[in-house]
């Protein structure tokens, strides 16, 4: 079973993909769209599962940091509820808290350029939102 792994931005949408046996996430692609037009990222979204045979999509959930839900988090939700309205794709909300930290800090100690971090960043973060996710459902 396969799962790609989202990291939802403003005007970003970082793609993450497993492999066939639903164990390990790799990057797929950063999808770039007008400022909050996130009807574009669901579509976009519904075709690549279609082209990839995906069923289930594991969505950033950008909770503060007490767990509290914001604005972002909200958005999230709406965007897993489209989702759902419009296929037959499941959507798991995972906690996204620390994901750019940790892809940052990840990519820094690599030596990757700053340009090179800022194109990257939200389609790393989009693997370890899907990595923690298929970490926990493997145990």
């Amino acid at each position: 079973m396969k799962y790609i792994g989202l990291d939802l931005g403003s005007r970003t949408l970082g793609i993450a993909i497993s492999d066939e046996l639903g164990i390990l996430a790799r990057s797929y692609d950063t999808l770039r769209f007008k400022d909050d037009d996130y009807n574009y990222a669901i579509n976009a979204t519904i075709e690549i599962c279609k082209k990839e045979n995906v069923s289930t999509v594991v969505l950033g959930y950008p909770k503060h940091m007490n767990g509290d839900a914001g604005i972002r988090a909200s958005i999230s939700e709406n965007f897993k509820k489209e989702i759902e309205a419009l296929s037959n794709i499941k959507v798991i909300l995972e906690d996204e808290r620390l994901t750019t930290v940790i892809v940052d800090r990840a990519m820094i100690s690599g030596n990757v350029k700053r340009k090179d971090r800022r194109q990257k960043k939200d389609e790393m973060a989009a693997v370890v939102i899907l990595q923690n996710y298929l970490d926990k459902i493997s145990f």
